[in-house]
């Protein structure tokens, strides 16, 4: 792709060499992400394979590792069952993670369905728990992120946005101590946090400094949300952001998580979309998650191939 501006390639350099004179968490962050990929200076984005992509091949974890390693991926988004697979298999949680250092990927984020946002106190408690548990496999791993969707409150209207906010904050807090973020994931076809604003109140209102969203395409067409509320959010507000397609037909209430294409093979406005988030300081994680089943029934490779090539283009297509 083009070289990016080279204004843009100074306030990057300025990332990663001056974040602590500045002071700036959200360059500090953006420095991070750069240095930790080793990505090109023309790369605005890094590139990360969420699993669910290749899910129904059936490889493990460790294949899909080097699968991705393999096909050019900067980063792995894993679900926390097949890390709970892997160790019911025997595997070493120290093992799995040189092993992804060695692969020269990262671990940015995690799927993981811990209820922390319910009503009910005792399953809200559980919930807790059950986040801590994969916060430890993640930091064992070096995982830096989990995603904390509205499970559990799918179904139900009217929640209060402060108290979810509220719910939210304990579950930073219990990041702190794990060394893991939770970011608050928009659920198009929840009741709750189905829109891109919801989820933006909620993480603003906790008040918490590490507060932040996991974005999707496909989700935020799907909750009815304009795409053009991203231009909004700050570096800080995003560090991995779901990438998928989905078509023009059928329409948007009939569409379900499988109809999700490759970038660019649907209706979205992606080239909007990755110019906002650059515009707003994004340089975090486009992560390809996809349900087709089409694609589970193809070879796992070149599934992954294409859906890299294809992200690729489509940045590059927006900053032509």
């Amino acid at each position: 792709m083009p070289p990016l501006p080279r204004r843009d390639l100074l306030l990057q350099s300025a990332g990663l060499f001056g974040a602590a004179a500045l002071g700036s968490a959200a360059v500090a962050t953006n420095a991070v992400v750069a240095a930790d990929s080793q990505r090109p200076a023309d790369e605005p984005f890094g590139y990360c394979l969420n699993t669910s992509t290749i899910r129904e091949q059936k490889l493990g974890i460790v294949a899909e590792l080097e699968l991705a390693s393999k096909v050019g991926y900067h980063a792995v988004e894993p679900w926390m069952r097949q890390l709970a697979e892997y160790v019911q298999g025997g595997g070493s949680l120290k093992d799995l993670g040189k092993r992804i250092r060695d692969l020269g990927l990262t671990i940015e984020s995690a799927i993981g369905f811990a209820p922390w946002i319910v009503d009910d106190d005792s399953a809200r408690a559980a919930g807790l728990e059950e986040a801590k548990r994969d916060m430890a496999v993640l930091a064992e791993i070096g995982g830096k992120r989990l995603a904390a969707p509205p499970v559990g409150a799918q179904k139900l209207t009217g929640m209060n946005l402060f108290t979810i906010a509220e719910r939210y904050r304990k579950l930073l807090e219990l990041g702190d101590q794990m060394g893991v973020v939770p970011q608050v994931e928009v659920w198009g076809h929840s009741q709750t946090l189905g829109r891109l604003g919801e989820a933006v109140f909620v993480a603003v209102e906790s008040g918490h400094p590490q507060a932040c969203l996991l974005p999707d395409v496909y989700h935020i067409f799907k909750g009815g949300s304009d795409f053009a509320g991203l231009r909004l959010l700050s570096s800080s507000a995003i560090h991995v952001f779901h990438v998928n397609d989905y078509p023009a037909e059928p329409a948007r209430a009939e569409q379900t998580d499988a109809h999700r294409v490759y970038p660019g093979d649907g209706a979205a406005p992606l080239g909007q979309i990755f110019r906002d988030l650059y515009a707003a300081g994004f340089r975090g994680y486009l992560s390809l998650e996809l349900f087709n089943r089409d694609y589970w029934k193809q070879d796992p490779k070149v599934v992954a191939a294409t859906g890299l090539e294809k992200t690729r283009a489509a940045v590059r297509a927006a900053f032509a």
